[in-house]
């Protein structure tokens, strides 16, 4: 991988952990999504449509349909990672949904495309898995286990982290398709894909109003971080697309696991923070073991 694209990469991650720490303390839903892609839309307008209008024209179904792909992955992604942020500890969560992407996609090739593992690559599976178990509790989940309201705090981190995981694996591919196949601008299949968002969104805010409006006032403040900040760490991924490959771009994208390790305890108040910093640099040694 060049060193552009890794300090590109290595840039996305502590802005991706930082505006997750955002939307973790906002507790929102769906209208919170559509929050945030109202505010993308507005602030990155200028640069959207100056961009867009020089090569969205030329534009055929190929193109128009892996936008549209991409929109809805991201949404049942965005929903699914903020349901989770409200059951469950972001420490458990982030780590999981950004480490279980790259480990799917190395299963997947593995037992189903018959692609063979290699001692590197099983050191990449027992590395994630190691990960896994510590950021869930280490050792205490065997005392957690007689705590009810723990265990199913934990449960419930792992199962919306690995869900989040597989709509990140999902919409990484398709993106990635674009940008280095299709040979479509970053800045546009993140822009308009927001925009195809927004269609789907947009009734959210719209059937109830005033509750709506309430709920804006108490969010803004989170909404405006991650519908600014949240497409300049994507953005900066998809440009490393471009000129490295996405087997290498992906679990490298896996730093930010660090970030969001080190920053959500901090921040967040989030207890056994130890465990879970060293689980998350297991998933990252895993996951880039997995890329190389």
């Amino acid at each position: 991988m060049p060193l552009s694209a890794l300090a590109l990469v290595v840039l996305a991650g502590l802005i991706h952990a930082s505006w997750n720490i955002a939307a973790k303390k906002a507790g929102g839903d769906v209208r919170f999504v559509a929050f945030t892609s109202v505010v993308l839309m507005l602030f990155w307008a200028p640069v959207g449509l100056w961009m867009g209008w020089q090569q969205v024209p030329a534009w055929g179904l190929l193109e128009w349909g892996l936008v549209l792909a991409s929109a809805l992955l991201h949404i049942v992604y965005f929903i699914v990672l903020l349901r989770g942020y409200r059951q469950a500890d972001l420490t458990v969560v982030y780590p999981l949904a950004r480490g279980s992407g790259p480990l799917l996609s190395s299963m997947v090739a593995i037992f189903f495309l018959g692609e063979q593992i290699t001692s590197l690559g099983l050191f990449g599976i027992l590395g994630v898995v190691g990960g896994v178990f510590l950021i869930a509790g280490g050792p205490g989940l065997w005392q957690a286990a007689q705590d009810p309201e723990k265990k199913a705090r934990v449960r419930a981190g792992i199962f919306y982290g690995g869900v989040t995981g597989l709509f990140i694996a999902s919409y990484t591919v398709v993106d990635g398709y674009a940008v280095k196949v299709a040979l479509m601008s970053p800045v546009l299949v993140d822009y308009f894909g927001n925009l195809v968002r927004l269609v789907f969104l947009t009734p959210t805010l719209l059937r109830d109003r005033p509750a709506v409006w309430a709920l804006w006032l108490q969010q803004k403040r989170y909404a405006l971080i991650v519908g600014i900040f949240s497409p300049v760490s994507y953005v900066l991924v998809l440009y490393a697309l471009q000129v490295a490959p996405l087997s290498h771009v992906a679990p490298a994208r896996e730093v930010s696991m660090l970030f969001a390790a080190l920053l959500g305890g901090h921040l967040l108040g989030e207890k056994d923070r130890g465990p879970r910093i060293a689980g998350a640099v297991l998933i990252a040694a895993g996951v880039m073991a997995l890329g190389w």
